[in-house]
C-alpha cells in the first residue's frame, strides 16, 4: 500500500513540474478589437435549393491588426468565405456566409464561430429564415414513367 501511495504522490510530483510556465500578459499591450454593423441577418423565405448568401461587414477599432484565426459554422449546410489577410486598424473585412437550402424545407437557424486575436474573444454570427419547400412535379397523364407504356 505505501508503495502505491508513494507511486501516486511521484506521479502528481512530476506532473507539477512538467507544467510550462505561462508569462503573464500585460494588459497595457495594444489590442485588436472586431465591431461587426450586425451579428445576425434573416433571410425570411427562400425558396429550397438557393444558395443564399450574406456578408457580414466588421471594421477593427484597435489599435494593432485583427487577424481572423478561424471561421467554423455550426453544421456542413452553410460555408463561410473570410478576410485571410490581416485588417489594418480603422480598416474593414467580411464574412461571407452561405447557407444551403436544398433539401431543407423549414425555419432555419444556423451559427457561425468567428475567433481572432481580438479583445472581446470569439463573436457568434447568426443567420436564420425559412426555406419554402419545392412542389412536386405533376406527373402527365398523357405519358406516366412509372407505367412502361
Amino acid at each position: 500500500m505505501k508503495k502505491i501511495f508513494a507511486i501516486v504522490l511521484s506521479l502528481f510530483a512530476l506532473q507539477a513540474f512538467s507544467q510550462q510556465q505561462v508569462p503573464p500578459t500585460n494588459n497595457n499591450e495594444p489590442k485588436a478589437e472586431i465591431n461587426f454593423e450586425a451579428t445576425s441577418f434573416d433571410f425570411g423565405n427562400i425558396k429550397e435549393g438557393t444558395l443564399a448568401a450574406h456578408e457580414f461587414i466588421f471594421t477593427n477599432t484597435g489599435k494593432v491588426p485583427l487577424v481572423l484565426s478561424n471561421v467554423q459554422p455550426s453544421c456542413g449546410c452553410t460555408s463561410p468565405e473570410w478576410s485571410r489577410e490581416p485588417i489594418a486598424p480603422g480598416a474593414k473585412g467580411k464574412i461571407k456566409a452561405v447557407y444551403n437550402s436544398y433539401g431543407r424545407p423549414g425555419a432555419f437557424q444556423k451559427y457561425i464561430y468567428v475567433k481572432s486575436n481580438a479583445a472581446s474573444g470569439e463573436v457568434d454570427l447568426t443567420i436564420k429564415g425559412t426555406v419554402l419547400a419545392t412542389p412536386p412535379e405533376p406527373v402527365s397523364p398523357v405519358r406516366n414513367p412509372l407505367n412502361n407504356d
